[in-house]
């Protein structure tokens, strides 16, 4: 059973992004060229409490994904204080042309054009966002329910707790690494969490993405662009394949190191990659199996015995430079496994 399959092609994407249609420093058109010069194949440019699409801008070999970042603050008409606690989401569309905005509040959108208010296309509550989870369950249940995908986002910089973190429900991924956060504070990396929620029987996966706005120039430390990403598996580089690989979590997060093979027969996890100093493989326990790469070498692959107690099995590879690459963690019934008694 293929994990991460050698022969699916990885397409590279960044599924969160700012333009000049909210507060990042570069135009859409701009966006789309830098990241193909990146070596990238797909970008979703999920701007701020701003629905819109920009599949024109796709083209056979660079997809475009729609989406927007939403926000939920404690504070009166949201307003954002660094000292208290929020939560983003970022809302991925099945359709590219939708650009409907979900529970709209006009105190969220400072970048929209105030004149287009009345036109926008409009789905759920537009009562006051309130920042409770009863609020923000329902806010991702309308999103679902209109055509969205959703995803939770830097929980470090968002300082929610984890017991609120763990009872929002319907996020279909985790921010594993949030680029330009980890720039700003590197607590960014999250995958204590994500075992956290593996444990407690969450059917999340894990993504990466930059969340770049571009305001430093890009010979300085702090650019925030091609420093975390998501690997998609898609058939095809469709809206349709590569949406279809996101739902069903066909995907995994990285830094910079890059899985080509991991597979599982039984109790036996093989696992081939780019060049890392370890391979650590969590399965919920205290103890992971693990294999280090001596001083001046490297790995390219391992193979592991799971244990039969394991929750789940995940896999994650770091370099010599820290970064780091993560699967999601896939349930002893995705694996085949009997039940625990």
């Amino acid at each position: 059973m293929y994990l991460i399959s050698p022969h699916k092609k990885q397409h590279k994407a960044n599924l969160h992004c700012h333009s000049t249609v909210s507060d990042g420093q570069l135009t859409p058109e701009q966006l789309k060229e830098l990241y193909r010069g990146y070596g990238y194949d797909i970008l979703a440019i999920t701007d701020h409490e701003s629905a819109k699409s920009h599949c024109e801008l796709s083209d056979p070999e660079f997809l475009m994904l729609t989406g927007y970042e939403c926000y939920i603050r404690p504070t009166e008409n949201c307003k954002y204080d660094s000292y208290l606690p929020e939560i983003h989401l970022n809302l991925f569309a099945r359709d590219p042309k939708n650009e409907t905005m979900i529970c709209y509040n006009p105190s969220c959108c400072k970048y929209l054009d105030i004149s287009l208010h009345d036109s926008l296309k409009k789905a759920g509550s537009q009562r006051p966002r309130e920042y409770s989870r009863a609020y923000i369950n329902e806010y991702i249940r309308t999103a679902q329910e209109n055509g969205y995908i959703v995803a939770y986002n830097h929980p470090a910089w968002s300082m929610e707790t984890e017991e609120d973190i763990l009872a929002c429900e319907g996020c279909f991924s985790l921010e594993m690494c949030n680029y330009g956060s980890w720039l700003s504070n590197r607590l960014e990396y999250n995958g204590v969490l994500y075992d956290k929620m593996l444990r407690a029987g969450k059917r999340v996966f894990c993504h990466s993405g930059d969340d770049n706005h571009n305001k430093a120039p890009e010979s300085d430390p702090e650019w925030d662009s091609g420093g975390a990403f998501t690997m998609i598996l898609s058939d095809e580089l469709t809206y349709d394949s590569v949406f279809r690989a996101l739902e069903t979590g066909e995907m995994y997060s990285s830094m910079g190191p890059v899985f080509k093979e991991v597979s599982i027969v039984g109790d036996q996890l093989h696992v081939e990659c780019s060049e890392v100093a370890s391979i650590h493989v969590f399965t919920g326990g205290k103890k992971t199996v693990r294999k280090y790469a001596a001083k001046g070498e490297a790995l390219t692959g391992a193979d592991f015995t799971i244990d039969e107690r394991a929750l789940y099995v995940r896999v994650s590879i770091a370099d010599r430079e820290g970064r780091v690459a993560d699967t999601r963690g896939y349930f002893r019934d995705e694996l085949g496994l009997p039940p625990l008694n």
